[in-house]
């Protein structure tokens, strides 16, 4: 076990990351980062190594995510019966009468994507789906598109007291004794978050002057010429039936339907969960690996109904839908099982005690500049491993442990560092979860 707990803990997803970069191919990179970490964490004995990667990496992902999986699959059934249904196209002819710029076709991108804040996973896949014949239509390129979504989806959510993100952070911050609740604490840090606030005020920035640079510039170059950098399976079916409604109603009733399933989940309406009533309070006590598939599946059943009654497709049809949601959300599955397997193999190699290690050391000289060595290396893991919600989890209790007793001001700006610090980080990850999604 020489490697646990040091540097080399953080060796796997850096390999994966660079592999990632330099072949623009993402499956087996990740999975050589994850067969690199179990060869660490099994001081390179074959059958061990073999062992953890199945049991401690593919297996023990796909059951913590099945959640996620499920709602991913529900959500990918529910855009191909909208497909079918010509509900697309329909929003596609709207939306080209109504929009007329590339300039508006990206705002109305980014302004979807702040009006959905309950989640990430849901935001990245509602606007993906919902406006990409729209930006299709102005020649705005996949990539731009990817990004606009992505940085939206992540920073809104943590500016968003009521969101699966605020949840998370509250949750882990409530088992700790910091002297506020875990909803007081991230609503505190919310006005310090300011590389969340900064990235709006970049991407509004950026559309407005239309200034694109690197690759992207490259690709929207490329989107004018008529090459938008299509993954295809997105072809849109012609209805003459199919009307907007046919788009927003399936689309408004799981966005409905999703809220009121991390509410249940959250005990809004259980007596016993100390939270009845309490709609904040419930979300910071959600699941949203529970609530998001519950919603999902109450809307899907929802729009297989609406559909079929509003005769723009027969329950033959629908079901078809089935196989073809499924179809068009394995590549994300799989790059997600094999994200979460690497974010085990860097648990399992100690990574959270290295990183609390240098956080402590830096600590004892550099007090007040805590904040912005946190943001960086919450930055980094977040970077490094491909996960928000992880680097939450390894850095906040440290956060809280070094200013709890000593300055509590401080100790709010340190939690909105790390915060914003992960989100970043997630942001420049290749291999993290919005990133895949967008």
């Amino acid at each position: 076990m020489q490697f646990v707990g040091t540097f080399w803990a953080l060796v796997p997803p850096i390999i994966a990351i660079t592999l990632a970069l330099i072949t623009k191919e993402a499956y087996s990179s990740l999975f050589i980062g994850v067969v690199i970490g179990a060869l660490f964490a099994c001081d390179f004995a074959p059958v061990a190594t073999i062992d953890m990667i199945v049991n401690d990496g593919i297996i023990a992902a796909i059951a913590d995510n099945a959640g996620i999986f499920l709602f991913l699959v529900l959500l990918g059934i529910i855009v191909a019966l909208v497909n079918l249904a010509g509900g697309s196209a329909a929003f596609g002819r709207w939306a080209e009468k109504n929009i007329h710029t590339r300039v508006g076709a990206q705002l109305a991108t980014f302004i979807l994507g702040i009006l959905i804040f309950i989640d990430d996973y849901f935001n990245c896949l509602t606007v993906g789906s919902v406006m990409r014949p729209v930006t299709d239509r102005h020649q705005i390129s996949r990539p731009k598109l990817a990004y606009l979504i992505d940085a939206t989806a992540a920073p809104v959510c943590m500016i968003a007291p009521v969101s699966s993100w605020a949840a998370a952070v509250s949750g882990v911050a409530e088992k700790l004794d910091s002297g506020i609740s875990g909803i007081q604490l991230f609503i505190q840090a919310i006005p310090f978050n300011f590389y969340s606030l900064l990235t709006f005020v970049f991407v509004i920035g950026m559309i407005v002057m239309g200034f694109d640079y690197g690759p992207m510039a490259k690709s929207e170059l490329e989107a004018l010429k008529g090459n938008l950098g299509s993954l295809g399976n997105d072809e849109e079916v012609e209805s003459t039936k199919a009307t907007l409604w046919d788009m927003l109603i399936p689309i408004i009733a799981l966005i409905i339907m999703c809220i009121i399933g991390l509410m249940y989940v959250g005990g809004f309406s259980d007596p016993e969960s100390g939270v009845a009533g309490d709609f904040v309070g419930a979300f910071g006590n959600t699941d949203a690996f529970v609530g998001l598939p519950w919603g999902s599946l109450v809307a899907l059943v929802f729009t297989i109904i609406y559909l079929i009654c509003r005769g723009v497709t027969s329950f033959k049809d629908a079901m078809s839908c089935a196989v073809k949601g499924f179809n068009a959300m394995v590549p994300a599955i799989l790059i997600l099982t094999f994200a979460v397997s690497l974010k085990n193999m860097t648990g399992l190699l100690g990574a959270a005690t290295y990183v609390e290690g240098v956080m402590k050391a830096a600590s004892a000289g550099l007090f007040s500049m805590l904040p912005a060595i946190i943001f960086i290396v919450a930055c980094l893991l977040a970077f490094a491993t491909g996960t928000s919600w992880g680097t939450f989890g390894i850095l906040i209790p440290i956060v809280v442990g070094v200013f709890q007793n000593t300055n509590p001001e401080l100790m709010i700006i340190s939690i909105s560092a790390c915060m914003a610090g992960a989100v970043c980080g997630d942001h420049c990850s290749p291999i993290s979860d919005t990133t895949i999604m967008a």
